[in-house]
């Protein structure tokens, strides 16, 4: 499985972005996608993530309200929408995707850099 993030900039204070995650490869049997994000000198955390089927989005507390994940069948694309973005929400923004067992997020996309400027 390959994931290629994208979709990244620099934008301003309250302004939303949309980042993709298209997801190639052996995809059959990919059980969920997550996204992750990790700011300069902090520990890596996560957005949240969706089921493959599209299914059962889930976010944490990060960005809860201001976030919405989807997933486009037809492209295996996952869409990560971020609405009034802050200064705080600048960091590296990854994609997984795991099976379902073992639950661990093997594949990695290479992240996409996000600066919100205040």
């Amino acid at each position: 499985v390959q994931l290629q993030a994208s979709g990244g900039g620099l934008v301003q204070t309250g302004s939303s972005l949309t980042l993709s995650c298209a997801a190639s490869g052996r995809t059959v049997g990919l059980y969920a996608v997550g996204w992750f994000r990790q700011a300069p000198g902090k520990e890596r955390e996560t957005v949240g993530d969706i089921a493959w089927n599209g299914r059962n989005p889930w976010y944490s507390d990060s960005m809860k309200g201001r976030v919405t994940i989807s997933k486009d069948h037809a492209r295996d694309t996952v869409y990560l929408q971020m609405n009034n973005l802050q200064p705080e929400d600048t960091a590296v923004y990854y994609c997984a995707a795991r099976k379902n067992y073992p639950r661990d997020w093997r594949w990695w996309g290479q992240g996409t850099q996000v600066t919100v400027s205040s």
